[in-house]
């Protein structure tokens, strides 16, 4: 049966009997803070933008190890590191802060990171990790949160940023090269308001 002769005979049909095309899931996730299970998906997610793109500067793939590490300081030092799950169990992208410095006196202050997988680009979820990471921070007392975003490739990061509430603060030129390029940095920043007063030791455990 040729192609047209169908939809036509597919026209005549009830609708009741008509073959419908599949619905569209809605794009649904949950934020929460990572897990043990969740360090192979993150390391996949981060690894796709070091080899890939110049929004990190990192040139060589991260380890599983290394990631383990990673979640073990920023959980010994009390800050946030959040994931986005899918209800199907896929982890969507995730979100940490770090100290901005390991000199004691930057205690109240941190650097975010966000990353998402590429199924989840475009969808809302980098705003939704951002504002849960501020709210998280915000809970521990963290007064100032920092940006550091490279100057070619990532202008949707600078403006989602710039849509919460951060201020470019300064830029740096040229202090980076990757794949051939000299690459530059924009810092944006945004003072947090504080839920609770708790003093921080991040350099003291």
């Amino acid at each position: 049966m040729l192609e047209e002769e169908y939809d036509r005979d597919r026209r005549r049909l009830p609708r009741h009997l008509r073959r419908q095309p599949e619905p569209e899931l809605p794009f649904a996730f949950t934020i929460r803070p990572v897990a043990d299970r969740d360090i192979p998906d993150v390391r996949e997610i981060y690894n796709y933008y070091v080899t890939n793109s110049v929004v990190t500067f990192d040139e060589k793939k991260w380890s599983v190890a290394q990631w383990r590490d990673k979640m073990a300081l920023l959980r010994k030092l009390d800050l946030p590191f959040l994931v986005a799950e899918s209800p199907t169990g896929q982890i969507l992208g995730y979100a940490l802060v770090q100290p901005m410095s390991s000199k004691s006196a930057y205690r109240y202050s941190v650097e975010n990171s966000i990353y998402l997988g590429q199924a989840a680009a475009g969808k809302g979820l980098g705003k939704a990790l951002l504002v849960a990471l501020i709210a998280a921070c915000e809970e521990k007392g963290i007064r100032q949160m920092v940006a550091v975003i490279s100057d070619k490739g990532a202008e949707a990061s600078i403006a989602l940023h710039e849509r919460l509430g951060f201020v470019e603060v300064g830029r740096m030129g040229r202090v980076g090269f990757k794949f051939g390029r000299w690459l530059g940095t924009i810092y944006l920043q945004k003072e947090l308001k504080p839920v609770k007063k708790k003093k921080r030791g991040l350099f003291s455990r």
